[in-house]
Order: structure tokens, then sequence, then C-alpha cells
């Protein structure tokens, strides 16, 4: 006996297809669902402190010093000196910025906040450019644009004591819970250089480190810079002891006996 052959209709046929292309569908739905979920966390920060949710991706503090005044020669270099350090603070990137004042580990905060990136640096199909472009200017790129101005510039104090600015900037902030293992710390110090407290004085003691290592100022100033690139952006001064060349090379060697990376020495110009 033959066997008999059941056809199926049309119409099951077609329900199958277009089963399979709703599965088809959806599975692709999901794809993007789970592509768009895994992109929105990326590049989202904190509203109060615009830095990224899981922390800065480097710091960088900026210590001016204060304590002597500087010519508008130097002024004009050092501005363009600190808007260069400030353009190469990465998205997510924290920076503060202090003035150091004469009591030793005085300082003044001009400026503290992270770089929240432009419009350029998210996501169209996650983020706001607009939003996050305008978010940039009012938080970090028109603060910046203008502290210059802010500078003080006032006459000589008693005291420049910048060992004693830098210790309290690592132990307040590269010491902190802001500073996560493996992440950049920037270190920019724009000044003369000239150490001088009741401790210690450059223009008593010269650029003798054996004279300076015998001072109370070495275990009272002296503080561990590892993992920490230091710039100089240098202030030139006629009225000095010493050569500046012998100058760097003493605080080449002082950033580097306190294990931190001595990166470079800026000169700025002008004579004050």
């Amino acid at each position: 006996m033959a066997r008999r052959v059941r056809r199926r209709k049309k119409g099951q046929a077609g329900t199958i297809v277009a089963a399979l292309a709703l599965g088809v569908l959806s599975v692709a739905m999901l794809g993007g669902f789970a592509w768009m979920w895994s992109r929105s966390g990326k590049g989202q920060i904190d509203a109060n402190t615009n830095c990224l949710l899981d922390g800065p991706v480097s710091l960088t503090a900026v210590l001016i010093d204060a304590t002597d005044p500087i010519s508008a020669t130097t002024m004009a270099d050092l501005t363009n000196e600190f808007r260069k350090t400030i353009g190469r603070v990465e998205p997510g990137g924290y920076v503060k910025i202090y003035t150091l004042n004469s009591a030793p580990g005085d300082l003044t905060v001009m400026f503290d906040g992270c770089n929240p990136g432009d419009g350029s640096t998210v996501d169209n199909w996650t983020n706001n450019p607009a939003r996050r472009q305008r978010k940039w200017e009012s938080a970090f790129g028109d603060p910046l644009k203008k502290l210059p101005d802010e500078i003080p510039n006032a006459d000589s104090a008693s005291q420049s004591p910048i060992m004693a600015g830098i210790q309290k900037i690592k132990l307040s902030l590269f010491d902190s819970s802001l500073a996560k293992p493996g992440r950049a710390k920037r270190l920019v110090v724009a000044s003369d250089m000239i150490e001088h407290t009741a401790l210690y004085s450059q223009y008593r003691s010269g650029l003798d480190y054996q004279k300076y290592l015998s001072s109370a100022a070495d275990r009272t100033y002296g503080t561990s810079l590892d993992g920490v690139a230091v710039t100089i952006l240098y202030i030139d001064r006629k009225k000095k002891p010493f050569q500046s060349l012998d100058h760097a090379e003493f605080w080449t060697q002082w950033v580097q006996n306190h294990h931190g990376e001595f990166e470079k020495l800026v000169g700025l110009e002008g004579l004050n």
C-alpha cells in the first residue's frame, strides 16, 4: 500500500516563516539593547564632582608660588604654560590648583574639580553632546581660562615654604581616596624654587645638598613622592646667590631622593 504524503498548507508555512523572522528580530533587538546597556555606563559622570563614576583617571596638582611678585613678562609666559598643562588633562582627570602662602603648609585652593570632557568626548547614542559641552564650559573651561588673572601678585612674603607645600599636596591629594592604583599623578610647581624658612633657607645655606640634609627641614618637610611626576615652571630672579643650572640640579636631586619622577624644568621668560 502506497504511503500517503501529507502536504503542509500554505498558511501554515507562512506562519512558520513569520515566526522565524520575529525570532530573528527579537534576538537583534536584544543584542541592540545589550549593546546600549554596555555603553550606557561609559563616560557617565557624577553630577556633584564631574568625575567619572569610578573615580578620576588621573590627578594633576598645580602649585603657584605667590610669596614673591612676578613680572608681567613672566606672568604672560606662566599663563601660556598653565594652559598647556590644563590642556593635557584628559577627560575624567582631576585638577586642583593651589597658591603657596608664607606659613608652612598653608595653601589656598583656587580651583578644584574634574574635567568632564567636552561634547566631542561623548557617545551620541548614550549621551547629549551639546549638554556635555555646556557642562565642560561652565564647570571646567571657563573657570580655568579666567584663573591666571586671579593669581595673587603682591609684595614679597617673609617665607617661601615650597617643600612644606609639596608635602601638604602629597598628603591631602595624592594619598587621598581620589588616588586610584595605577592612575597618573602629576605635580606642576610654578616658582622661583628658592626655599626660605626658619628651618632651612637657600639664601643662607646656598645649594649644598648636605647642608639641607643636616637641617631640620629634611625631617620636617620630607615626603614620599612615589608615583608622582614633577614639572617645575621656573621663575628666574636676579637676586639669588647661585646659578639657575645649579638650582635645577638641586631640585632634581630633591625630587629623585624623595622617589618622585623629575619630568622637566621649564624656564619661564623674563627676569624678576
